[in-house]
């Protein structure tokens, strides 16, 4: 097995190697030693979310220790049909520059279409390639796939190779033990762990090749292939994901003359390539492109109070103010997706952040909060992606928990979900107003007994889901149950919702009719909005004041009092009223107490 050396002044996470060379596969951690190896050998660097050269482990390892690299990207249906439309083109811009920056490294990137564990499997034969590096993943369906590349490598004769598989991250914190990690972000961020430091840029070793590194597709290439592998039964399905379900609530209460949102306009695409603006795609709202791109759309984002001369950087400004809905949700709003695709590190963001504030301070960091708003958005949202991303690898790894936890990625967020039996007709179940999936503990297995696959989820900003700063609607929920019943159940589905939930499910059968089968509606909740407002939802619904502090209140007494008020809910039943339910309950009433203090800490305008 291979022992991993490098400098000792470098911050390198450890490393799991999975070996197809024994049966059953072992897993174990390869420690990093200091010390000079001299690289004879050739590896394969799968790139999937992690579409950069800078802060990259995986390309530094590699440097170190292998002779030749061939990096390469997969162009995998079962990966690009969970992208929208803007997710591929910003995909296929980054991939451009990746690619260009290889070439400055005499590399290249080996660009191929299928599914990934055929086409790694050939080419581990093709360059007699002894590892193969790849990023861990929290998504349930990402790691199953990375399970059937492993399994794929295993049948491979002796003579073919047998590489061994190495899992790698970029680690925020140097976290010793996982299964430690705190249950609620509050009592993490009391731990005070310091961030570790991003990796220097580092050579890439050239890949020993004679084989074709095939051409990038263009935008439209890349939606038939899409198509074709999809199926045509399912093309009106992702169409429905493009369009947003507001449009649609106006039209159907406007009843407008058939007016649709227009297709792509792939000559606008270049366009905005040609002119090197970093907000690359149609819509113009995200920011893209290369590394160095995002990185100086980061530096103008960090530095909005001291103003600028430069078109550039105030393009990025004006794009800021237009994305600031809420306090601090512009910086989701325009890097989120870049983080998504890895085209910067959570660790270079927030290290850039920093690095900024020290500036302004003379070298130190206040204990009162950030002194820019854009500093205290960008570092607070990488640290709260980093605490998801650790709480979800810690639920994928260990068995806690009533049921199966699994992740499922939603516009760059993680979301919690289960499912439970395997087969018949398909049922979602969807919890109340502070809530989470669990709420239905006694009644999923019941269901599921009878002959039913059921599904339960965690809804975003509830229980252990992510808590992004962005303004929540009972439309972006009920889009989220949309992309969930296409993207992960991929058939229509009986709702059911509770409280809240119900409202939520009323709303995805009465936008989306042809995605459910039946609705069931448990002491429903909300608003039918009889008649809809064409005022924007972000500027009807900004946070007063006096609101959040209601809000602070009204958390501080359900942390007091919630073991008392649930039992009331159950006067027959107490019993259901246990230590679990009730812990679990506060601590999400804590967490959610805790952003509720931050964004008031570090509230600050933009204007």
């Amino acid at each position: 097995m291979p022992l991993l050396a490098f400098p000792p002044s470098l911050p390198f996470p450890q490393f799991h190697f999975f070996s197809p060379r024994s049966a059953p596969r072992p897993s174990f951690t390869c420690s990093l030693s200091a010390g000079n190896q001299t690289p004879s050998r050739s590896a394969i660097l799968w790139f999937k979310h992690d579409l950069r050269l800078d802060d990259h482990p995986a390309l530094t390892a590699a440097a170190q220790t292998h002779r030749s690299l061939l990096p390469l990207y997969v162009f995998d249906h079962r990966i690009l049909s969970r992208y929208s439309d803007e997710m591929l083109e910003l995909l296929l811009f980054a991939l451009e520059d990746l690619r260009s920056s290889l070439k400055e490294q005499n590399s290249n990137l080996m660009v191929r279409f299928g599914n990934a564990e055929n086409i790694i499997t050939e080419l581990v034969k093709e360059v007699k390639a002894t590892d193969v590096f790849i990023e861990e993943e929290v998504e349930y369906e990402m790691r199953q796939m990375i399970g059937v590349v492993k399994d794929k490598l295993e049948m491979l004769s002796s003579l073919d190779g047998n590489p061994d598989i190495v899992m790698w991250s970029t680690p925020f914190y140097d976290v010793k033990k996982l299964k430690d990690l705190p249950a609620t972000y509050n009592d993490f961020k009391k731990l005070n762990l310091t961030p570790t430091l991003p990796l220097p840029l580092a050579k890439v070793p050239v890949a020993e090749t004679k084989l074709d590194w095939g051409p990038l597709p263009t935008f439209r290439d890349l939606k038939e292939f899409i198509k074709e592998k999809s199926g045509k039964s399912k093309e009106s399905w992702s169409l429905m994901k493009e369009m947003p379900a507001e449009v649609i609530l106006k039209e159907n209460l406007s009843k407008p003359s058939g007016t649709r949102i227009n297709g792509l306009n792939f000559k606008s695409i270049e366009r905005r390539k040609l002119d090197k603006s970093v907000f690359v795609t149609r819509k113009g709202d995200i920011v893209g492109g290369g590394t160095n791109s995002v990185l100086n759309a980061l530096a103008a984002y960090l530095r909005y109070l001291e103003g600028t001369a430069r078109d550039d950087w105030q393009e990025v400004h004006e794009r800021l103010r237009n994305a600031e809905t809420r306090d601090g949700a512009s910086f989701s709003s325009l890097f989120g997706p870049a983080l998504c695709l890895g085209i910067i590190s959570r660790r270079r963001v927030h290290y850039e952040a920093i690095t900024y504030e020290k500036e302004r301070n003379a070298g130190f960091l206040s204990p009162f909060g950030y002194s820019a708003a854009t500093v205290g958005a960008a570092a607070d949202a990488a640290c709260s992606m980093e605490w998801f991303w650790l709480l979800s690898l810690k639920g994928q790894l260990s068995n806690e928990g009533l049921y199966s936890i699994r992740i499922w990625r939603w516009r760059g967020h993680l979301i919690q979900y289960t499912l439970v039996g395997r087969e018949g007709p398909a049922t979602l179940l969807v919890h109340g107003f502070g809530a989470f999936l669990e709420h239905y503990h006694d009644n999923i297995n019941g269901i599921a007994e009878s002959r039913n696959r059921v599904w339960a989820i965690t809804m975003l900003g509830f229980g252990k889901s992510e808590k992004p700063n962005v303004v929540y609607t009972e439309l972006l929920w009920a889009e989220l149950l949309r992309d969930f019943i296409i993207e992960v159940v991929d058939e229509p589905v009986h709702l059911v919702g509770n409280s809240i939930g119900g409202y939520f499910v009323a709303i995805v059968a009465g936008l989306w009719p042809s995605l459910v089968k039946s609705v069931i509606l448990i002491n429903s909740a909300g608003n039918v909005i009889p008649g809809f407002s064409t005022r924007q939802f972000s500027n009807e619904r900004r946070i007063t004041g006096a609101a959040r502090l209601g809000a602070q209140l009204l958390l501080f007494y359900l942390r007091l009092n919630i073991r008392n008020i649930v039992k009331n809910f159950y006067p027959t039943k107490t019993k259901r009223a246990d230590d679990w339910l009730i812990n679990e309950m506060l601590r999400a009433v804590s967490s959610l107490l805790f952003e509720v203090q931050q964004k008031h800490t570090h509230t600050n305008t933009f204007m």
